[in-house]
Order: C-alpha cells, then structure tokens, then sequence
C-alpha cells in the first residue's frame, strides 16, 4: 500500500474535489460500455484462458493435453463459464510453448490428436462453452515446411517472410586475406534481448525475427502469405471453433526500407528492447487493416454458414489510441475490426500500491476513450505472460479484485486458476526452457521468466495436485500451497474464493450488470465506490476496501439516490457479512480487504 493514505471517514473537502474533478466526466458518459438490450453472446459471457500445458494431463505424462481439458470442462460450467480460449495446441517444436508453430492445422502430439480436439468441441458444445483458439499469425517456427523452403528460394515461399541483404561491414583482414562481413539491417532489438535479424547461412540473408530467433516473422506484404492465414481461420472455423484470439497483432507488420529506430533514451543495453523507440515495428496502420479483413472473413463466415457470430479478440500491448482503433476504422462508414482489444490496463498500470483513486483512473481512461459506438468494455485480469492477480495485488484482495472484474461495464477475462486465487510460484522454472535465449539473457531469462504464473491448476490436495499423477514429475512444479489451496477444497467449504466467484459470476448475469450505467467515485484513497443502475431493474453499488484494516463510510454522502438499507448480494470470502444480511447505507463498515456488492432495498420490500 502506498503512503499517506488517508483513513476511513476521508474529510467530506478531499471527497468533494474528487467529486467535482469526476462527476462531470462520469455523468455524460453512464451508458458507456453498456451492452444494448439484443446484446450479444460474447457480450454477455465471462472468458476463461486456459494454458493447456497445466490444466489438466490425462495420461500421465506431465504435460496437460485436451482430453484433460475436456474431463474437467464440466468446471467450467460449474464456475459459469460460457467461453474459453486455448492457447496454442498447434504442432510446434515448443522453443516458446507453443507460439512458434511448424503446422497451424495439426495438433502437437503433446496434446492429442485431431479427434482429441474433435471430442472436445464435441463436449464443449453439449456443455453449452464455445472454443476460442489462439491464432499467432505473426511468425512461424524456423522448423516450419514454409521457412525451409523460403531459405532454398523455393517458389512460391521466396518471400513469405521478411529477407535482407544486410549491412556491408568495413573490410577486415584474415591471414593476410581481406574478408567482407555483414552486419544486421538495422538496430531493431528482439522483444526477448539481441538482435531482431539472424543470418541465415545457407540462404546468404538476415531474416527477422521479433521475438526468438526460432520464429521468423512472416511478410503479410506478400498476398499469399495473407491468403496462407485467412485458409488457416477457415480450416478453424470448419472444426467449429467460436472465433479466435489473434495474438501479437500490432507486430505484422514493418516499415518498408527498413530505417533505424530512435534511441529510446532510457536503456544504455543497444541488445535490450528498451533501447529504441519502436516506430516503425509496432502498430503500424496495415495492422489494423489485416484485423478488418480478418473480422470480414469471420462476418461472411457467419452469414453464409449461420449460427452465432465468430468473433475476434486482440492482443496488443500499445498505447490507448492506437488500442481503440481495433475495434474499427475511423472512417464514416467503419469498418468492424475486434470484438475485444484485450485491455490490459488493470494489468500494466495497477499493483498493490495502487490507491483507489488509481482505479478509477485506469478504469475511466479505457471508457473515455473507447469508441462512443460499435464498442463493449472488456478487463483482463491476468494471463499467462503476466503475473497473477495474488501476487500482483496481493493475495489478501483476491476476492475484491475479482468483484471489480465481474461488475464493471462490458465483458470479463480470467486466467485459469484465477478463480480460486492460484498465486505465482518463483520456483517453478521449466527445465530447458528458452534454449539459446535463456542463455543470452541469463540471470534476466530468470528474472523474467513466465513459468511463475504458468503452474499447474490446483485440482485437490492429491499429490501433484490431481494434475497428474505422482509416478510422474509435472513439467513445471506445483505451488507448495496446492494443499490447502485448491478447488476441491474451496467448493467443500461454506465460504472461499471459488464459492465468491461462483456467485459473482451469476450474480453478473443479472440485467443491471448487463446494462446498467456506471458512476464510479474513489471514496477516500482505501475506498473504490460505484452504482450500476438501470431504469425499472434493482440498483447495486460496489464497494472495494483496498486497506488491510475496516473502513466506516457513509454511502449516502456519495450516492444520495440510494435506499437507506442496502442488501449484501456478495462479500469476500473472510468478509463480516453474509449474502443476504442488510446493512445501512450511512454507516457501513467495510472490512479489511473486502469486496461487496449492494443492492439497493426499496421501501415496499422492508
């Protein structure tokens, strides 16, 4: 928690310039990210990710598969899942886990067989959960038939990925011979440390590559490369999948000519991604319009076949602006793009230092700018490059945390395991991972390693947590908490995290939290407060306490439309109320670290 925050009962003159500072942007935009009345399915559902490496292993082998994920699909559907998306089952030599791919239409013998994936849309659809896939259409494997054949000139794969002669080098000598070496195109660092170009000896060129030198990134400025991925979404949406989360976006494509980027000015390290400015690498203006034409092909896909639409969601860690454009083009007539540009602003701009008033801003800055039509919010709370939400905010607000995500304005995403307050493991290191850049990069590989939040789901305080079994080791260590904490246990108990979720995932079903407006105020620096009202149908406010110790605040000095008793309709798991306990408006005393939601009693009812 950060310092000088000010204690419960914040003097009425601090509230009051929040209040003026707010309520003038808040009011005009109350329906912001509200869903209309013939809202959509995907608009109306809570998202699940699952990492398919440690969901489930069905034959023992240590590594999760899909006849593990679709054994346990019924959880899904017990916690209120209506969607789920897989990250990558693709063939692939696994230097990334998955997202450098050899084949994007074969299935990594590590997670089955076509007709294991076939059995799963199978029970996902008798479940009533849609399948979204991960789609890496940036870059392939460097074991992929397309790059070998791009190496050996071979038409018509000659240009299907990004090839340059390099930069002459001055003249060197070697045993009294002059030798002329080549020097990369450019600075661009990879996103993972060094160089984004490698050379490739047998072809006599530097490729690119963005991310490992193992995924060289493909040209989409080539036409048959884009017509390569739209046969990829086709042969997808054939099997039946829901619609795709297209990953890296905003990295597709690069300036032609290939200049040097600009110095950033804040890392000296020339091999560090924080060297230069990425200008002319990142969230160029054809990224948006390979996300439009992909949206037309799944808009025709629907029309012509039928059934519910397929959609498309967006991963691109940008700026806000350039974010907003996935949603659609700007022009007169605009042209769809994403259903969800992931927001990860939860994630990048919040900790556990954050104060309430930090919320409110990161919460009111995606609203603000998000597009006044054609657009419906979204919030991730974690995935699998991020930390998780226990160790991020801390594992006491798990439960408050996960109240904010399902009764905000718009659609819900969790991370698997996020549901019964899964945190980091430091320990869990995979053994072999990353290959030469673990090497590289060394103690940073380390630092920075994404393994943490990837760890098995904790099923039962069996040994390995009922991942796997115990003859065989998982392939990444299960958290030592996996005894006490774990989902067999919390759906025993009276009160948990997952029984939490469980209700505020019904309760977000209700039409308020489908429609309602938002009016979102920091009460004081501990205290996050707002309503989600709807004319004709209950009205619920929310209060998030991010103070280790009870606050006391008077509701009615912020909100003075409210009844005054109020209802309790969900509560933390350590939480001094119960659903269905009535409280008072004007002095209502919140717990530590608790989350409520309120709904508002009418006079007729008491």
């Amino acid at each position: 928690m950060a310092k000088h925050r000010l204690a419960g009962g914040a003097s009425l003159c601090w509230q009051s310039w929040f209040w003026l500072s707010l309520i003038g942007l808040i009011l005009h935009r109350t329906n912001v990210g509200v869903s209309a009345a013939s809202d959509d399915w995907w608009q109306r559902t809570v998202f699940y990710q699952i990492y398919p490496r440690s969901y489930m292993d069905s034959n023992n082998d240590g590594v999760g598969d899909l006849r593990g994920i679709t054994k346990r699909l019924e959880h899904l559907q017990d916690a209120g899942i209506g969607a789920t998306w897989l990250s990558p089952i693709f063939l692939s030599p696994m230097v990334d886990f998955g997202y450098d791919i050899t084949d994007y239409t074969a299935i990594s013998p590590e997670y089955g067989t076509m007709q294991d994936f076939e059995e799963l849309m199978t029970e996902a659809q008798r479940l009533g959960i849609k399948i979204i896939l991960d789609f890496v259409p940036n870059h392939t494997s460097d074991q992929c038939d397309w790059f070998r054949r791009s190496v050996a000139r071979e038409p018509p794969y000659t240009d299907y990925y990004v090839w340059h002669d390099g930069r002459e080098a001055p003249t060197t000598t070697n045993g009294g011979n002059g030798t002329q070496r080549r020097l990369p195109p450019n600075n661009w660092p990879s996103v993972f440390y060094g160089s984004a170009w490698t050379f490739h000896p047998e072809r006599g060129q530097y490729y690119l590559h963005q991310f490992t030198a193992q995924q060289p990134d493909l040209n989409f400025r080539n036409p048959a490369v884009v017509e390569e991925m739209r046969e990829v979404l086709r042969f997808w949406l054939r099997k039946g999948v829901a619609g795709f989360r297209i990953d890296a976006v905003n990295h597709l494509f690069e300036t032609e000519g290939f200049p040097d980027e600009p110095e950033s000015g804040t890392d000296p390290d020339p091999l560090s991604y924080g060297f230069t400015n990425h200008i002319y690498t990142k969230d160029l203006l054809e990224c948006y319009d390979m996300v439009y034409q992909w949206r037309e092909l799944l808009d025709d896909w629907t029309r012509e076949h039928g059934g519910d639409s397929r959609i498309i969601m967006t991963e691109a860690y940008a700026n806000i602006t350039f974010t907003m454009k996935y949603y659609h083009s700007e022009q007169e007539a605009p042209r769809p793009g994403s259903h969800m540009p992931f927001n990860f602003l939860l994630i990048t701009k919040l900790s556990q230092d954050s104060t309430a008033p930090d919320f409110v801003h990161t919460i009111n800055e995606w609203l603000t700018y998000m597009p006044r039509t054609g657009a419906t919010a979204n919030w991730v709370l974690g995935n699998h490059d991020q930390p998780r939400v226990g160790t991020r905010y801390g594992a006491q607000r798990i439960d408050a945390v996960n109240t904010l995500l399902m009764t905000l304005p718009g659609i819900a995403v969790t991370y698997y395991g996020e549901e019964i307050g899964m945190v980091n493991n430091p320990d869990a290191i995979s053994a072999g991972v990353g290959g030469e850049l673990a090497i590289d990069a060394g103690k940073a590989f380390i630092a920075f390693s994404r393994d943490p939040e990837r760890t098995p789901f904790q099923w039962d305080d069996t040994i390995n947590a009922g991942f796997c079994g115990g003859s065989v080791a998982p392939w990444l260590s299960v958290h030592p908490n996996y005894r006490q904490l774990n989902l067999a246990a919390q759906r025993r108990a009276e009160r948990s995290h997952y029984k939490t979720y469980q209700g505020l995932v019904r309760l977000r079903a209700h039409e308020t939290f489908r429609r309602g407006s938002l009016q979102l105020l920091p009460y004081s620096n501990d205290v996050i407060t707002y309503t989600r009202g709807l004319p004709g149908s209950d009205t619920f406010v929310v209060v998030i306490n991010l103070a280790a110790t009870a606050r006391t605040i008077d509701l009615l000095s912020v909100f003075p439309s409210l009844t005054p008793e109020l209802q309790v309709a969900s509560s933390g798991s350590n939480s001094s109320y119960l659903t269905g306990a009535i409280v008072q408006s004007d002095g209502l005393v919140v717990s530590g670290y608790d989350g409520l939601v309120l709904r508002s009693v009418p006079l007729s009812s008491r």
